[in-house]
């Protein structure tokens, strides 16, 4: 085989190495998934018998698989390699169904589309604006949470808003998680007393 042939044959062969290995190194570079954990509240009865968590509305700018690490100077910060297990405003909602559950003994709550044979006697809903770093450097969950009876007209709606913040002991990804998933229990515990105070209706008439 002529000398220029054989060199324009290693060099196709050694493009096609290279593009092979980069093939494979993107392949291994899975991002770091990261998931919102419940935090353990006071228990104590009281409250409707069954209670719905509606799937929590998220920012546009937060709801995305990339984890926002932080808001400053006017620009998003995201976390490279580093994302969130499933999407955010569908683990919001589980991981506070979780959480309101541990503190209302003898309540059934349960996440909105779930698979369940009742119906609820409540209502809570969360609309979540911040969930990252702020300017500071501090962990901030701001969010309009409102509980209200199923059955329209009986019972207030009550809506008020939840502006929270915590330290991080580090400026890492797994500390601001901790740190949301804190804030998280802590907006549970206000649902918590809202919905306790909240009169035991009746369920609607067509429930089982």
């Amino acid at each position: 085989m002529p000398a220029f042939r054989l060199r324009s044959v290693r060099l196709r062969a050694l493009a096609f190495s290279a593009v092979a290995s980069l093939s494979l190194a993107a392949c291994s570079s899975d991002p770091t998934l990261y998931s919102l954990a419940p935090t353990p509240g006071v228990s104590q009865a009281g409250g409707p018998s069954v209670v719905e968590v509606r799937t929590p509305i998220v920012s546009a700018r937060l709801d995305r698989d990339e984890i926002v690490r932080q808001d400053r100077d006017y620009t998003l910060k995201i976390a490279s390699g580093e994302a969130w297990s499933e999407a955010l405003g569908n683990m919001i909602g589980h991981v506070l169904t979780r959480d309101l559950a541990q503190r209302l003994p003898g309540t059934t709550v349960f996440a909105q589309n779930d698979a369940v044979a009742t119906k609820p006697g409540a209502y809570v809903e969360l609309t979540v604006t911040a969930f990252n770093e702020d300017q500071n450097g501090q962990a901030v969950l701001q969010a309009m949470l409102s509980t209200h009876p199923a059955v329209g007209g009986i019972g207030p709606v009550m809506t008020l808003p939840v502006q929270l913040q915590e330290a991080l002991p580090q400026h890492t990804t797994r500390a601001l998680v901790a740190a949301l998933s804190n804030m998280l229990g802590q907006t549970a515990d206000i649902a918590a007393q809202r919905l306790r105070v909240m009169p035991s209706l009746p369920l609607p008439a067509d429930s089982p």
